[in-house]
């Protein structure tokens, strides 16, 4: 956490905090912390680099992307780079403090400081600019739709819902998969997590739920012959990490850091002991330097 700014210990969501252990349980190999770094006097990256911690927020209930272990301990790609680039601050896995970020409340953890960076299936789009930066995108998402086995309605896409409006769909209330899917549908049950919508499925409360392909992946995977994903996705979802807005140097230092790990294997590494036990590695997506 930058200097001066202090946790609250009271949030207006669900937060929970854990320091990493050496041991996460992911089958990753750990990036080697650089020890002997150097930024300028009075960047963020001097500041963490300095503190010897950072916390990163990440979700807690995203299969492949962020969820925690048994051990307590968040796993999944997106903690896999968020470890990347603590590692090149010089920052130790276990000097990682984890704060689960829902997908309502992001934007007010990176603008009250509450974390340093949000690696968090975080879709990056101007409306959320308009309140912090983005560094990346590290992913390529697209988002889709999770049925029960059998997709015994027959559900093709999101024009089902148009179709038929009595259907319900669950999402997470405040992502962008709510936008996207409330452009066909005004009956949708919004949950705090995806996982939340897969008992509204099982009871028939819903008929689906939509979010990003390889959400729906990991749990599909979770909960094995319960749910199948639909395959066709109708938007992009570029994945980007969320800091705080106009910290210029940073997101450029982090673009710099994706791009490396882009080339010499980290990303894919990252990637194949995580997301890539169930997808296909793809191809590194081309980074955004937009400017403010």
């Amino acid at each position: 956490m930058r200097k001066g700014l202090a946790i609250s210990a009271i949030a207006a969501a669900s937060v929970l905090t854990l320091s990493a252990c050496t041991d996460s349980g992911s089958s990753a190999p750990e990036p080697e912390v650089e020890e002997e770094v150097e930024f300028e006097e009075g960047t963020t990256m001097a500041e963490l680099n300095e503190a010897g911690t950072i916390t990163i927020g990440t979700k807690f209930d995203q299969p492949l992307f962020g969820q925690v272990n048994p051990d307590g301990v968040p796993e999944g790609f997106d903690v896999e780079i968020g470890k990347i680039i603590a590692a090149e601050l010089g920052i130790a896995p276990e000097d990682i403090e984890w704060t689960e970020t829902v997908s309502a409340n992001r934007e007010p953890f990176i603008q009250n400081g509450q974390v340093d960076l949000v690696v968090a299936t975080y879709t990056i789009n101007d409306e959320r600019k308009e309140v912090i930066s983005f560094a990346g995108p590290y992913y390529n998402a697209g988002q889709d739709i999770l049925v029960p086995a059998g997709n015994p309605e027959g559900i093709e896409g999101p024009e089902y819902f148009e179709e038929n409006p009595d259907a319900v769909v669950c999402t997470v209330s405040g992502s962008t998969s709510e936008q996207n899917i409330a452009e066909y549908t005004d009956n949708i049950i919004p949950a705090a997590g995806y996982s939340d919508c897969l008992e509204p499925i099982r009871n028939g409360d819903a008929v689906a739920l939509t979010t990003d392909n390889v959400i729906l992946a990991g749990l599909a995977a979770d909960n094995e012959g319960e749910f199948e994903v639909v395959g066709n996705p109708f938007t992009e979802e570029p994945y980007g990490i969320g800091l705080a807005k106009d910290d210029t140097e940073f997101r450029s230092w982090i673009n710099d850091v994706l791009e490396e790990s882009f080339e010499d294997g980290r990303w894919v590494d990252a990637w194949e002991a995580t997301a890539g036990t169930v997808l296909e590695t793809p191809e590194p997506p081309q980074v955004d330097r937009y400017e403010e």
